[in-house]
């Protein structure tokens, strides 16, 4: 039996295991795209916009601008490479620094430290724009800005709604139940009040109870979705004048910005991310390896369960998947492990339904899977009592759980059995070719 090993990012760091090279079926990761030179394509994409005009000729002297930019969650954005580029690019159209401020589209996310916001936007924005955090629950923050045809009311933040001219900045890539992240997102779920972002995704919910989760809000779903239609109008409330996303490739580096119409440039940026991520598999495995792709992605389980789509799509009923993720801020944020004390799917659902929150809808989304396989997580010695909630196997390396996944594979007699491996699980789109 040939032997060959594999590394896996953990954290900051990383992890080898060594695996029979017969049984390997596929190593899927996107499509190799070139890294770009950040500044002239951000400085493009601002001059030369999808669907509307240049940035200079879309703002005008004297006015108020607000830029909503993600926060520390989506520092695989990179956004402290360009949001430089677009303060100065507004100071070219007329726009002074003390026009100009930094909103961050935190949902239901904590506040960010001072170092963090220094992480988000670099240091010499942090020096010289005013920055405000946003907080769901706090009202006095939030104007009503009217409500959605599906009857969400929608509650934003106020610096959104008061200033001339907003800018959303962000990065592109899939999401679990809106399709894809970035645009319309940065303002509902965003700078949303707690009420509006909760109504809003109640929807990835079925119509009925025991329908589960809706089978139209999932990754890549953007026709007739229900999550993303709804933030979209909520977006169009409050009309962005212009977006700056960036599209990452595979190894996590820019290699396109986009920028213009905040429907139209996003729209782009999706398409671009579904060419770089859409890979084939030749068939669904036994074994699958799905790594978060290490840091910033498995910071936390919240934000690394984005590894367990791709997994749900490759492996078999019943098989096993390895989610590797080091998870050093396991409890942020605090309600999603809280949101693991049921006992069946039926009960967990029942009770989603009466206080539908994000971090209980993706509990809910891995207590699912993990009645359909046996999931073993990779991840910190310190997290293993937490993780035994969330109905998990916690090993602290990938060779452990590969020796526990053998152990598996030979009580149920599977000799022949396949290993299918996702290095940076996030950023692919498995698909049956």
């Amino acid at each position: 039996m040939a032997l060959k090993e594999y590394e896996f990012g953990f954290g900051r760091t990383t992890q080898k295991v060594m695996l029979p090279e017969e049984h390997i079926l596929d190593v899927l990761e996107g499509n190799p795209v070139p890294a770009c030179d950040v500044e002239k394509a951000t400085i493009d994409c601002m001059r030369h916009p999808i669907g509307g005009k240049p940035l200079q000729e879309t703002v005008s002297k004297g006015d108020k601008v607000c830029i909503i930019c993600a926060d520390i969650t989506r520092t695989w954005n990179h956004s402290n490479q360009f949001v430089i580029y677009i303060v100065n690019e507004l100071n070219l159209a007329g726009i002074p620094d003390e026009d100009i401020c930094i909103l961050f589209a935190q949902g239901t996310h904590r506040e960010q430290t001072p170092e963090e916001d220094i992480v988000v936007v670099g240091e010499e924005v942090a020096k010289r724009i005013k920055m405000y955090q946003h907080h769901s629950l706090n009202k006095d923050e939030l104007v009503h800005v009217g409500d959605t045809k599906l009857g969400t009311p929608v509650w934003l933040n106020k610096h959104a709604v008061e200033a001339d001219k907003i800018i959303v900045v962000d990065g592109i890539t899939t999401h679990l139940f809106a399709g894809y992240g970035g645009g319309r997102k940065l303002i509902l779920p965003g700078v949303a009040g707690d009420e509006t972002i909760q109504i809003n995704h109640c929807h990835a919910l079925g119509e009925k109870f025991g329908s589960g989760i809706n089978p139209k809000t999932r990754s890549t779903l953007l026709d007739d979705n229900p999550v993303s239609d709804d933030m979209q109008e909520a977006s169009d409330m409050v009309k962005p004048c212009f977006l700056v996303h960036s599209v990452t490739n595979s190894e996590g580096k820019i290699c396109r910005m986009v920028g213009g119409d905040p429907y139209e440039a996003w729209l782009e940026g999706t398409k671009e991310v579904y060419k770089i991520q859409k890979v084939p598999y030749t068939e669904k495995c036994d074994v699958c390896f799905a790594c978060a792709g290490g840091y910033p992605k498995d910071v936390s389980l919240y934000q690394g369960c984005k590894c367990y789509d791709p997994s749900d799509v490759v492996t078999k009923e019943g098989g096993i998947i390895i989610a590797i993720m080091e998870a050093s801020d396991i409890h942020e944020p605090p309600a999603y492990l809280g949101s693991f004390k049921y006992e069946t799917e039926a009960d967990m659902e029942k009770a989603l339904r009466e206080h539908f929150t994000i971090p209980f809808f993706v509990a809910f989304n891995l207590f699912c899977m993990t009645h359909r396989y046996h999931i073993i997580l990779v991840t910190r010695p310190e997290n293993f009592e937490e993780v035994k909630k969330t109905n998990q196997t916690p090993v602290g390396t990938v060779a452990e759980a590969w020796e526990l996944a053998q152990k598996i594979l030979k009580e149920e007699g599977k000799e022949d059995y396949t290993i299918t491996l996702c290095p940076h699980c996030a950023s692919i789109v498995p698909f049956k070719d």
